[in-house]
């Protein structure tokens, strides 16, 4: 376990202590959890809240945890609700609205993206386009 206790690889989706923490737009926070080659994302969304509409190379998979919302993502607007999963293949063009009661997202991302790693604010930029 490289020197880490058991203690110290084991978290909790309803209580993300010992994350970083991120806030993504108004109303988005996030708590990140950084492997070598994946990275966890607990977003918690206030109802309607926004976020800005962004691509990075990295794979991501969400899942939807509790709440609804909408996913846009390559050109198209997708209804969404808990239990829905959805991945985004790099480079393509994505973003989230919650829902009249918020969202709860697990997002997982492969490689890690770097801009993640540290606590802050917004979606982070990578070389090239905004994002």
């Amino acid at each position: 376990m490289n020197g880490e206790t058991a203690k110290e690889l084991f978290f909790s989706l309803f209580d993300p202590e010992g994350g970083i923490k991120r806030k993504l737009a108004e109303g988005i926070e996030t708590t990140i959890f950084v492997g070598e080659n994946v990275m966890v994302s607990l977003v918690k969304c206030e109802p309607f809240a926004k976020g800005e509409v962004h691509a990075h190379p990295q794979e991501q998979w969400g899942v939807l945890m509790e709440g609804s919302g909408k996913r846009f993502q390559g050109g198209k607007t997708i209804d969404v609700e808990k239990g829905n999963i959805w991945q985004t293949p790099g480079n393509v063009q994505h973003s989230f609205e919650a829902g009249p009661h918020g969202a709860y997202i697990l997002d997982i991302f492969s490689p890690p993206r770097d801009e993640y790693r540290k606590e802050g604010e917004g979606f982070g930029k990578q070389d090239g386009p905004e994002n």
